[in-house]
């Protein structure tokens, strides 16, 4: 079964921020360019004004964002996370030390969507994810990456470490 039929992988708090989100842009953004298109209409001649012209093009960009947020929506599907899993899995927040530079990672793996790498969500899709799902804690991956390959030893999954 491929991606499409089975839909979007997605954890339980990213399809409440993904809810969050189209709740702004449906509501409050809408309003605030329907009040700039209204304001920029009171300023004369619409052929020549700017501020209306761009207010409807940011409305334009606005409706498309909101459009693929509800697609995402409807094709979520929301990913149980089992946390008393003592192997690494999708929605699993992993720790990881590097074995070359010693440095320690802490990742939770996530729908592509939901990926942010500055908050530490890792796309279950990615080469390191990928290395990393179905892993124990105490056991060492390898991950090809652009630099070359790395090697990873897992040393905590959720609550449980290595002893």
């Amino acid at each position: 079964m491929s991606n499409q039929e089975q839909g979007e992988a997605i954890t339980a708090a990213g399809l409440v921020a993904l809810k969050a989100e189209l709740a702004e842009l449906e509501g409050p953004a809408r309003q605030a360019i329907a009040a700039r298109i209204s304001v920029a209409r009171e300023m004369g001649d619409l052929k020549e004004n700017a501020e209306y012209h761009i207010a409807k093009e940011d409305q334009g960009h606005l409706e498309t964002k909101i459009l693929r947020l509800q697609a995402r929506l409807r094709a979520a599907v929301i990913v149980e996370v089992d946390e008393a899993s003592d192997t690494v899995g999708f929605g699993a927040t992993v720790t990881v030390t590097d074995v070359q530079s010693g440095r320690t990672n802490t990742w939770t793996i996530v729908g592509p969507t939901e990926a942010d790498a500055k908050t530490g969500k890792l796309s279950a899709e990615s080469p390191v994810a990928v290395a990393l799902i179905g892993a124990k804690v105490g056991q060492t991956i390898s991950v090809d990456t652009p630099r070359g390959t790395r090697e990873m030893t897992v040393d905590r999954i959720g609550g449980e470490t290595a002893s």
